[in-house]
């Protein structure tokens, strides 16, 4: 155990990367309010996600798909129930901790892109490398890589406004993967794009974690990119219903 300077006990998230599932989620809850008014947004959620492998979790609006996420990532605390993230338990780790291992084991995907609209393309991937004092020769190297691989390499100096949205979320994959991450979680990651770009995204975020040996969480509600998945899970008022 380590002290971090929040003045919380708690392990921190520099330690050696896990063994076992990469997600590994035992009988979670989670409510918001209290009383007759309380939202049971989780009731008794377990499910495991390999490593290497994409995961798509679908359901309907309001089904629990967002807080799931939000818990898996470090960003909300269950009420009951065990959550580990690359074999590290999230419930032992203090504030540092979570910081530590959104910033170095976590890549987020976000359905509104995200991206900082004065920066250019390579600016917004490099952003995570920069957080973590990446040496900038090395995080050039990187950022170049990134959006090579999804196929940006001729928009590097272009601001978001100036790309479709497709492009913009391919700058976004590009970031979320430029720290080199164990897992990136993908909230709904084509809602805003028509349905050729969403299945074209969605086809490069496969390959894209193959290429780079990492392992896929995605919400979606969109039923042909379930095919696209190894594996799917189906959150209906807050219980896994469906393994597929």
């Amino acid at each position: 155990m380590t002290q971090d300077t929040s003045g919380q006990t708690g392990t921190t998230a520099v330690a050696e990367r896990g063994d076992g599932p990469m997600v590994r989620v035992e009988n979670l809850h989670r409510s918001y309010g209290t009383g007759a008014a309380a939202v049971h947004a989780l009731r008794g959620v377990s499910f495991t996600v390999p490593r290497g492998e994409l995961v798509a979790l679908k359901g309907r609006s309001g089904s629990g798909k967002t807080t799931l996420l939000n818990l898996v990532g470090g960003l909300d605390t269950a009420d009951q129930g065990s959550l580990h993230v690359d074999g590290l338990d999230l419930a032992e780790l203090g504030e540092n901790g979570l910081l530590e291992l959104r910033r170095d084991r976590i890549g987020f995907i976000f359905q509104s892109f995200g991206l900082i609209p004065i920066l250019s393309a390579a600016e917004n991937v490099g952003v995570p490398l920069r957080l973590r004092k990446v040496d900038p020769r090395e995080r050039e190297e990187r950022v170049a890589l990134m959006l090579s691989l999804v196929g940006l390499a001729d928009h590097a100096l272009q601001r978001p406004g100036e790309l479709s949205g497709g492009q913009q979320q391919r700058v976004a994959i590009a970031r979320a993967l430029a720290n080199k991450p164990s897992l990136v979680i993908a909230d709904e990651p084509t809602g805003q794009l028509d349905a050729e770009t969403g299945h074209a995204v969605m086809e490069l975020l496969r390959a894209v974690v193959r290429s780079e040996g990492v392992t896929a969480l995605v919400a979606t509600h969109d039923a042909a990119l379930l095919d696209l998945a190894d594996r799917v899970l189906e959150l209906r008022d807050g219980e896994i219903v469906e393994h597929a």
